[in-house]
């Protein structure tokens, strides 16, 4: 059965999750996985003139780009989010949106040398939904990547999530969780290619890795 996106309950959500997670002496900083400092960085983007950070958070990595010279736009569906990140990083040149991000790509006109998400909508948006409407807003040659937990083994699909544990008020979303094979053949089906897709191993032997997909358009 498909998942059943409420996305006015899922704004509450992420809205909760923003106070926890943004802080004001936050600085810019880009990496793929949970841990600082382990694994690739922002080098998987290319030399893009131009990105898209598709569910954005606190907008750290945006900021990262935006100091580099990149034209940085991040969408997130959390409207505290969203005006916390633009208070914060708004001067530095990042263009933060407050979108539903799939019905942002469906109604934006605009392209982008690349195409990212860290942990963000790429691990809560349905991949058939998703990948079409970002194939047709990157440039030609333009790269998508994104990173999130890798699936926990025999559990596929959309998984439900509840915020804060098992306790209070009940506010879940679903996170999309495939293999790294289940994934190549999402993005070679939906027109992308050089398709790479594996799990970096976590820097503490038997931690959770991460997911870490790169395909071109």
């Amino acid at each position: 059965m498909p998942a059943r996106h409420d996305i006015a309950a899922e704004t509450e959500l992420w809205d909760a999750y923003a106070g926890s997670a943004f802080k004001e002496d936050m600085e810019p900083v880009f990496h793929w996985t949970q841990y600082a400092g382990h694994g690739p960085g922002p080098e998987l983007l290319g030399s893009p003139r131009t990105v898209l950070e598709i569910g954005c958070g606190t907008g750290r990595a945006l900021a990262y780009l935006a100091q580099r010279g990149v034209k940085a736009t991040g969408v997130d569906l959390s409207p505290a989010m969203v005006k916390q990140t633009t208070q914060r990083w708004g001067p530095s040149g990042v263009d933060l949106i407050c979108a539903e991000v799939l019905d942002h790509l469906r109604e934006s006109t605009k392209t982008y040398d690349a195409i990212y998400s860290i942990f963000g909508a790429a691990w809560f948006t349905d991949p058939t939904k998703l990948l079409p409407l970002v194939a047709e807003r990157l440039n030609p040659g333009g790269v998508l990547a994104f990173s999130h937990p890798p699936a926990i083994p025999g559990a596929y699909g959309p998984q439900g999530m509840y915020k804060g544990g098992f306790a209070g008020k009940a506010m879940f979303t679903y996170r999309y969780s495939y293999t790294p094979r289940r994934w190549t053949g999402f993005l070679e089906r939906h027109g992308f290619r050089d398709v790479e897709a594996r799990i970096i191993d976590a820097p503490e032997p038997g931690h959770i890795g991460t997911l870490l997909v790169r395909a071109l358009a």
